[in-house]
């Protein structure tokens, strides 16, 4: 028998299927020539339901490379349809957990940047005002946890925007840990960067239930394990 794709699945049903990305996977094919994420998760589709053929897969959002955590695909063009609609309408909701050397002065605040993207240096630039061709920018965030030389952030991206959160955080003076691209003072061993998709909350598409989906970091920074157990079942 065919061995399954080394994936973690947290969530399927006959429409959604929500993985938990390790850090360092693609979610889709890039110039790297890597094998993406969601061929892996046509694979895994595909071996388990011995389906035939092509295998539909729907990809409504993305999370950067060097971050880890759920990213949600569709099984159906219905299911796809529908979730595209709910991104774009902001009905979706995503919970992320960044770990920094420094703690932001306010224990809790919202921040609105105007973020600018420069597509050559695949990074973007926050300004204060708004500038020619950037985008309003705003999250939420507070610190849930201090460890002994470092901080945990629990963040609420209220817009999706080119970096948000890594550009968003190393302007307040927190960069992510190991997020060399916005400040951070070294590299992660394994080259990610200390930011982690938590947590997603939606009204599932077809059955129109209230799904909460949450997902503790695949990592094997004592960090990340401390953070997964001091929130276990949370």
């Amino acid at each position: 028998m065919t061995q399954l794709p080394n994936i973690d699945v947290i969530y399927e049903d006959n429409h959604l299927i929500v993985i938990n990305k390790k850090s360092g996977d693609i979610v889709q094919g890039d110039k790297t020539g890597d094998k993406p994420l969601n061929e892996l998760v046509k694979e895994y589709i595909k071996l388990k339901y011995n389906k035939p053929g092509e295998v539909y897969l729907g990809t409504p959002h993305r999370l950067d490379r060097p971050t880890s955590g759920i990213i949600m695909f569709t099984k159906t063009s219905k299911a796809l349809t529908r979730i595209n609609k709910m991104f774009h309408d902001k009905e979706v909701q995503k919970t992320y957990w960044a770990i920094t050397k420094t703690e932001p002065k306010q224990k809790e605040d919202r921040l609105i940047h105007f973020l600018k993207k420069n597509e050559k240096k695949n990074r973007s630039v926050a300004y204060s005002n708004d500038s020619n061709g950037s985008k309003r920018s705003e999250l939420t965030y507070k610190v849930i946890h201090n460890f002994n030389n470092y901080h945990l952030i629990e963040v609420l991206p209220l817009t999706g925007r080119h970096h948000q959160i890594r550009v968003q955080l190393s302007t307040i003076g927190c960069p992510i840990k190991g997020d060399l691209k916005y400040g951070a003072a070294r590299s992660n061993p394994d080259a990610s960067i200390s930011l982690h998709a938590r947590k997603i909350e939606f009204v599932h598409p077809v059955s129109k239930e209230n799904m909460t989906i949450t997902a503790n970091p695949i990592s094997k920074d004592p960090l990340w394990k401390d953070a997964a157990e001091l929130f276990k079942g949370k």
